[in-house]
């Protein structure tokens, strides 16, 4: 289960403590995306002292924002149940993970809101699995 803790600390992480070049950068420069996942990961400091989940935190973030890995979350889910001219080809979607056709805004925030779930989830899974 997600706390509000983990909410809260997930959300301070992730948009308050990460600056515009850190957000600009880190799908490009690896550099980037470490300094990201680190100052993502110091709010958790305040829901845990297990230095293991601490390094799964940082870790799984740094995986996800760096290789963007909730587009293929998007891209795959579509294959479910496939809109009419689906599946459309990795190469057209790669973005954002949906077809190039939708409405952009729409596209960018359903990345981010698949982006936001992925990381509640391996922070939740990990915190519930790991003693504080």
């Amino acid at each position: 289960m997600i706390t509000a803790d983990q909410l809260l600390a997930h959300l301070v992480g992730d948009y308050l403590l990460q600056s515009d070049w850190m957000a600009q950068e880190k799908t490009k420069r690896t550099v980037a995306a470490v300094a990201h996942a680190l100052c993502y990961t110091l709010p958790f400091l305040f829901l845990t002292s297990s230095w293991s989940a601490l390094l799964w935190i940082a870790g799984s973030h740094f995986i996800i924002d760096r290789w963007r890995l909730a587009r293929y979350i998007c891209w795959s889910k579509n294959w479910l149940a496939p809109p009419a001219g689906w599946p459309r080809p990795w190469k057209d979607c790669q973005a954002t993970g949906y077809d190039p056709t939708r409405p952009p805004w729409l596209s960018v925030w359903l990345l981010i809101i698949a982006d936001n779930t992925l990381h509640l989830l391996c922070n939740g899974l990990v915190l519930a699995v790991t003693p504080i």
